[in-house]
């Protein structure tokens, strides 16, 4: 009993974890329509329109994000997904950022499933990405891999670990819980994950079979 308590009390921090991240990410645009709401009080037209604007803006941000986190987290691979696909979904996350995203057609190809881990991987590299850059998702021998290009882009050296699962549940922070939760994503489907730096401000995430599966 005891074990199984641990047990659900881990997986209840990985939940906390990803659910702190999406509100998070929720948090800017909602705010900032809060703001624009306040300002359709004033008399100044300029003011009302930049608020219709500022309003407008962040309530798609925020829808777009709302369903791209919703696929990422929230579907199951036993499930059929409404709404737009994958990709699309990761165009208008990164519509109108420093970000290009590159989200290949031999991915959209792929079970759904797959794009599930292919989308989570995209916020992997994201993270790397503070001053902009590219995002190419496609597809390799070995399985998915997203090819992450900007200036100085790499992987943080505390996200190896987590990606490839080498790390306890209590040790994930709010910083890798992306990469733990995409690693668990990875085995579910039989493989792992392994990050690989190119070059200077260019690095790759691939997935790979596992061990046990060759």
């Amino acid at each position: 009993m005891a074990a199984l308590t641990m047990t659900a009390t881990l997986d209840l921090r990985l939940l906390a974890l990803l659910t702190a991240r999406l509100c998070h990410e929720l948090s800017g645009p909602i705010g900032a329509i809060g703001n624009g709401v306040e300002l359709l009080g004033e008399d100044d037209p300029d003011f009302v329109r930049d608020a219709v604007s500022l309003v407008q803006d962040n309530a798609r941000r925020a829808a777009n994000r709302l369903r791209f986190y919703r696929f990422c987290y929230g579907f199951g691979g036993d499930a059929a997904i409404t709404g737009p696909a994958p990709g699309e979904l990761a165009a208008e996350l990164f519509a109108g950022t420093p970000i290009v995203c590159d989200y290949t057609e031999r991915v959209r190809a792929l079970p759904l499933d797959w794009q599930k881990l292919g989308c989570n991987l995209l916020l992997v590299g994201a993270e790397a990405l503070v001053r902009g850059g590219r995002l190419v998702l496609d597809t390799a021998l070995t399985g998915l891999q997203l090819e992450v290009v900007g200036e100085s882009a790499a992987l943080a050296p505390g996200q190896v670990a987590p990606l490839r699962l080498e790390t306890s549940v209590g040790e994930v922070t709010s910083r890798t819980v992306q990469a733990y939760f995409s690693g668990l994503l990875a085995r579910a489907l039989g493989s792992r994950l392994v990050g690989s730096a190119e070059s200077l401000g260019r690095f790759r995430l691939s997935s790979l079979e596992a061990p046990d599966r060759k």
